[in-house]
């Protein structure tokens, strides 16, 4: 593995204080598509994800359900990776706060941090929310509210030990200016920019006092350790830091940290300090993902009451999604509805439409119009076809610039992008290709010409489930392994799809057939 490519990967550690929402499952979708994308181009990928948990509003919700917080971290953590396993998220490893282990090394880190001489002991009267878990700043407040919980805020006033977050300013900026791709998108890179210039960094309080749930600092027991200054810990605690030296210096700096848009500025500005103060390099790059809105409107608790009266909550509740549909559902309409990069919003009506017209419509029934036609006409295996180069079905398409714009867009996050291109610019052609020569009638007359038909759009088939293949990875199987294509599954890059190569053997069916006719990959909704 060590000659391979390394690419390391984190989504944000989330709060198990509920189950995870859309938007949550939006971003772990996103961050998979990538490495599912890694993986396929021969990268040693490391995915990490995980809960955090030692957190005021972790124990105050285990008190309210009358269990002990580590029972109860231990069930939520179970619950997320329910979902994330139902999504087909591929990661590698799942790391719960809460440990011994994530414990030990995040004492080992602020130790480091204080040693270096980046820690000082003070007081820090400012206001709170509970929310965030974190102060707020005059010039941050609306009205008197948390500007993301939208909720008032409380005075607090509490001995404390300072993180010297003010003493990188320079750094910082420095830092942006020789790595402009850190930030990403670029409207993330210019709100922290301007965040930074316009009002300063201040010295963070990185300790809370009286709190029994939580990671003590070592050099002052009284206190525990700051839920986001443990919680950043977590990326590098879970590659080894503190107890595997090796494998951490393997995959660490980190290639990407996916987080939502709100949590920019801890990534961006606290969390490359705290490495540079304990002698480790910053991430390599931090995409701030946007939000997912219900119909048009952000989720609140009375919208929330509006959707259940109606019987529609379930498209809150990602779990339901996909009992109701599928997983691949959930993954496609969010990725092709959703831009990664800002805010997207998912309706019940636009959901049904897209799955009927992209999935049902146009994917599945060319897939199954190249099953049937074959099976019922050729016994399932087209004649002459071996050796043979399929010819190309879209007109005037170069085929190898068409999927080096794909492999663009899902390198830079823009899977709506993507997958748009992938329908319009190929399934769609694709079909229309079949709709203009008929096989269905052709074989009555032209048995020959209907094969050659048949193949080409076949091999067309072969180009889109090797680039759907990051996005739903399981459609994407049942697709190519229909037939009897001569690559492994397990070992297709996307070079693979750039090129119309000659079929070894004459094409054969392989798929799973139930009274001569396949299973629908993808059965119409109403």
């Amino acid at each position: 593995m060590a000659d391979r490519p390394k690419w390391f990967q984190t989504t944000a550690i989330d709060y198990p204080n509920s189950r995870p929402h859309i938007g949550t499952a939006f971003e772990k979708v996103g961050a998979d598509v990538q490495a599912r994308y890694r993986r396929m181009e021969g990268y040693d990928v490391f995915f990490l994800m995980g809960n955090d948990e030692n957190t005021v509003k972790v124990s105050k919700r285990a008190a309210e359900l009358g269990l002990d917080t580590q029972a109860y971290c231990d069930d939520m953590a179970r619950q997320f990776r329910e979902v994330w396993d139902a999504l087909d998220i591929s990661y590698d490893v799942f790391v719960q706060t809460s440990t011994e282990r994530h414990k030990e090394c995040a004492r080992a880190f602020i130790q480091k941090v204080n040693d270096a001489g980046y820690i000082y002991k003070g007081s820090y009267e400012g206001w709170y929310c509970d929310g965030c878990e974190s102060f707020k700043t005059e010039k941050e407040l609306e009205n008197g509210n948390c500007p993301i919980h939208k909720r008032p805020v409380t005075k607090r006033s509490e001995p404390c030990h300072f993180f010297k977050l003010s003493a990188f300013t320079d750094r910082l900026l420095k830092f942006y200016e020789e790595n402009p791709d850190f930030i990403q998108p670029e409207s993330r890179r210019n709100e922290i920019i301007s965040l930074i210039k316009t009002d300063g960094l201040y010295d963070v309080n990185i300790t809370r006092r009286g709190e029994a749930w939580g990671i003590r600092v070592p050099f002052d027991p009284e206190f525990t350790i700051w839920v986001w200054f443990d919680a950043l810990l977590t990326y590098i605690t879970g590659i080894g830091y503190g107890d595997d030296r090796a494998m951490f210096d393997r995959f660490w700096p980190c290639d990407t940290h996916f987080i939502g848009k709100d949590i920019t500025r801890f990534h961006c500005a606290l969390w490359p300090a705290m490495l540079w103060a304990a002698g480790e390099k910053p991430p390599t790059k931090v995409f701030g993902h946007g939000f997912v809105n219900f119909a048009g409107d952000k989720i609140s608790k009375s919208r929330l009451e509006e959707l259940k009266k109606k019987g529609l909550d379930y498209l809150l509740e990602p779990m339901e999604i996909i009992r109701k549909f599928s997983a691949e559902a959930f993954r496609y309409y969010f990725l092709r509805e959703c831009p990664y990069p800002s805010d997207g919003e998912i309706s019940p009506d636009r959901f049904i439409d897209v799955f009927n017209s992209e999935l049902a419509n146009n994917l599945g029934n060319l897939l199954s119009r190249t099953i049937t036609i074959p099976t019922k006409n050729y016994g399932g295996s087209l004649p002459d076809t071996a050796g043979k180069t399929p010819e190309p079905v879209v007109p005037g398409l170069d085929l190898a610039a068409f999927v080096e714009t794909v492999r663009g867009h899902v390198e830079a996050c823009r899977y709506n992008l993507a997958l748009q291109t992938i329908v319009q610019d190929f399934l769609t052609p694709t079909n229309q290709y079949l709709e203009a020569n008929a096989p269905w009638k052709l074989v009555k007359t032209d048995k020959d010409a209907a094969a050659r038909v048949l193949f080409n759009a076949v091999q067309s088939l072969r180009v889109a489930s090797i680039l759907l293949k990051p996005f739903i990875p399981r459609s994407a199987e049942a697709i190519y392994t229909s037939f009897n294509f001569p690559k492994p599954w397990a070992e297709v890059r996307y070079t693979d799809a750039a090129v119309l190569s000659a079929q070894p053997d004459d094409l054969r069916v392989t798929a799973e057939l139930v009274d001569g006719k396949p299973k629908p990959l993808f059965p119409r909704i109403g």
